[in-house]
């Protein structure tokens, strides 16, 4: 069984126009249409960054039109 390695990469949270949060390797360019939040390090730390931010998981779209219909 082959040994698992640390994972020592610098991530960076990243989200899109639909306020959808995720993670990025942060050497690598940022897909399209996701942008930096600005918080950069670890794996976990970026994981625990989008759990402390990201309270209400629908698309920001979809929460617009819920308060245009006064759901």
């Amino acid at each position: 069984m082959a040994e698992e390695r640390e994972d020592t990469r610098v991530y960076r949270v990243v989200l899109n126009d639909e306020e959808q949060f995720s993670i990025w390797d942060a050497e690598r360019d940022l897909p399209a249409g996701w942008y930096a939040e600005g918080t950069e390090g670890s794996k976990q730390d970026c994981l625990d960054r989008i759990e402390q931010v990201w309270t209400d998981m629908r698309p920001a779209g979809l929460r617009r039109r819920m308060e245009q219909a006064g759901a």
